[in-house]
């Protein structure tokens, strides 16, 4: 009846992100979004882990420039 595009399929991919340590906390940050080398928590200031998730690819174009 209506004229609605088809919903295009989520991608899942393992991503490289970084968790917080405190099990107070489940704040996490996508590797090519952190705002340090080693970054800290932005939530709870707490220090952070490698980790990774399966995640919707997501580009940040800032990262380029």
């Amino acid at each position: 009846m209506y004229n609605r595009k088809p919903a295009e399929e989520i991608v899942l991919e393992e991503t490289k992100v970084w968790l917080c340590t405190s099990d107070e906390c489940n704040c996490w940050v996508r590797d090519n979004f952190k705002s340090s080398e080693t970054p800290v928590c932005p939530i709870c200031k707490s220090e952070m882990k490698p980790g990774t998730k399966d995640l919707q690819v997501v580009d940040n174009p800032r990262q380029n420039a």
